[in-house]
């Protein structure tokens, strides 16, 4: 039986647009090198000095940018979840317990895989066991069998609001505190995306690129450097790299904080994500995290292990380590402690980036939200096209909720939800690899489903033209596959064992996530 003619019409469009989709995927490649830039922004291309003399400071000192991976040629089927085994410690323990507090950001799930045990193993003081993976209540009593044996040092630090960029730091004033500390950093300068910058001007935009607290960045600085309060000007190494990440790719201060940023943000969001529990050392050595420890304490010990190791280790994780400087230059962190997460946070209704009845393709799963892969928080979607690789789009990127564009620049777009103007309070959404032509001004007052701009590979290390999309709460990224799951139009985004793999989920539907766009992962409002 010969099919009408309609119907054959519909077929022929689906094959099209399935056509157009797989040109466009076969070229593109968004997932980056191990351990080397990612989707962020990234200073413009600069050529390093010769090592023969100490650069003045006015030069710049960047490396090139590196290129992406190989495009996988299928998408990965979604890994089931599965919780990770119990150490194999002494449970000769008998029935002693440990009386622990919840933290803001912990859920059931992460609180047993830090203590070694399975969410079912815990008791909450009167109430009825919540869901492993919803957020708890902070300061709910939970009573958790003892199964873990030995482990590193346990005193909180620093509190998480002092590592990423949160309320708390968004008055602090970066170039009226360089200036009165009267250090080398004063006179530095360095040209970043275009433009010449002092060295306060460069760590700010680290710290509001990767939001990390910018008094823990010139805490570091300091620390290492000098930079901060010695006015002595730094020569050959010191001034290439003031961090001492002694790699070609990350020569000049915004490289040197780009890559601190990421290595701290491995540490504080694979704690939140319940990823980690131990450290290993760079003589293979491996330390058990303490389970009560926060994200930010975490992400210090963990900067620290891949570097240095045994006594030196533990006294730059202590008080009297790093912390020492900070307290040095700005007192107690604890007295900026804000609480990042409220009793029953949820996500603001969002919908997908896309206009309705567009065919677009889910061509990344949670990965990182800035640049590499420290915080998975961020998806990849990408329109229909003709064309392969980078090639303009007529198609539009829209607001997925109200808000106030508080950035429109070099291919980003920030919308803030509370319209309050900051980036570090409240709810924020990043629109990344946004081209200039039509781009939504500063300033601007959208509504959901207002344009912001078109898709493109303006902004960062991309060899297609896609939208990178991810949630700010209080200047920490919220993991889209976290306890405050990334909800698009109803669509759920679920993690694979890899970044950019993974699928978005509603009703019973499953979308696949897969840089090659084929038509398991095509979406649609």
């Amino acid at each position: 039986m010969r099919s009408p003619p309609i119907a054959l019409h519909r077929r022929a469009l689906l094959a099209l647009v399935a056509a157009l989709l797989s040109v466009l995927a076969c070229s593109r490649s968004d997932v980056p090198p191990p351990r080397g830039i990612g989707s962020g922004g990234e200073p413009a291309l600069q050529q390093p000095l010769p090592s023969a003399s100490p650069p003045p400071a006015d030069t710049p000192t960047l490396a090139p940018e590196p290129t992406a991976t190989e495009t996988p040629a299928a998408p990965e089927p979604v890994a089931s979840p599965t919780f990770p085994p119990t150490p194999t410690l002494s449970v000769g323990a008998g029935s002693e317990s440990v009386l622990y507090r919840s933290q803001p950001g912990d859920a059931l799930r992460t609180v047993a895989v830090r203590f070694g045990v399975l969410p079912e193993d815990i008791a909450v003081s009167g109430d009825a066991l919540p869901e492993d993976a919803v957020l708890l209540d902070p300061d709910t009593l939970l009573i958790i069998p003892r199964r873990l044996g030995a482990n590193g040092p346990a005193e909180q630090v620093i509190p998480d609001s002092e590592v990423v960029y949160s309320p708390h730091a968004a008055e602090f004033d970066v170039s009226s505190f360089v200036q009165q500390a009267g250090g080398y950093l004063q006179r530095y300068r360095e040209t970043v995306s275009g433009r010449s910058r002092t060295g306060a001007e460069v760590v700010t935009l680290a710290a509001r690129d990767h939001s990390v607290n910018p008094r823990l960045l010139l805490a570091f600085l300091e620390y290492y450097a000098g930079w901060v309060t010695n006015p002595k000007q730094p020569i050959s190494e010191v001034f290439r790299y003031p961090l001492g990440h002694n790699a070609q790719e990350a020569q000049g201060l915004y490289r040197q904080l780009s890559w601190l940023s990421n290595e701290l943000g491995e540490g504080y969001y694979a704690w939140r994500a319940g990823t980690l529990t131990e450290l290993v050392f760079p003589d293979s050595s491996i330390v058990r995290l303490a389970p009560e420890l926060n994200a930010g304490t975490i992400a210090l010990q963990y900067f620290f292990s891949g570097r240095i190791l045994g006594r030196e280790w533990a006294e730059a994780v202590s008080p009297d380590g790093l912390m020492a400087t900070y307290r040095r230059l700005f007192g107690d962190p604890f007295g900026y402690y804000h609480p990042l997460y409220e009793i029953g946070l949820r996500q603001p209704d969002l919908i997908l980036p896309f206009l309705p009845g567009h065919t677009w393709a889910f061509t990344g799963g949670p990965h990182g939200a800035w640049e590499r892969e420290s915080a998975w928080a961020a998806l990849d979607f990408a329109p229909s096209s003709i064309l392969t690789g980078c090639a303009p789009s007529e198609d539009w990127v829209v607001a997925s909720a109200p808000g106030l564009v508080v950035r429109s620049e070099a291919g980003v777009v920030v919308l803030d939800l509370d319209g309050d103007g900051r980036e570090q309070t409240g709810w924020t959404l990043l629109f990344l690899h946004i081209a200039g032509a039509a781009r939504v001004a500063e300033g601007a007052l959208v509504e959901q489903g207002d344009l912001l701009g078109h898709p493109s590979c303006e902004g960062g290390t991309a060899t297609g033209t896609h939208v990178h999309f991810a949630r700010k709460y209080n200047g920490e990224w919220i993991l889209a596959d976290g306890p405050i799951p990334f909800e698009l139009s109803g669509w759920v985004a679920q993690g694979g064992a890899k970044p950019y793999q993974g699928a978005l989920v509603k009703d019973g539907q499953t979308v696949l996530a897969c840089p090659c766009a084929s038509y398991v992962t095509y979406i649609s409002r």
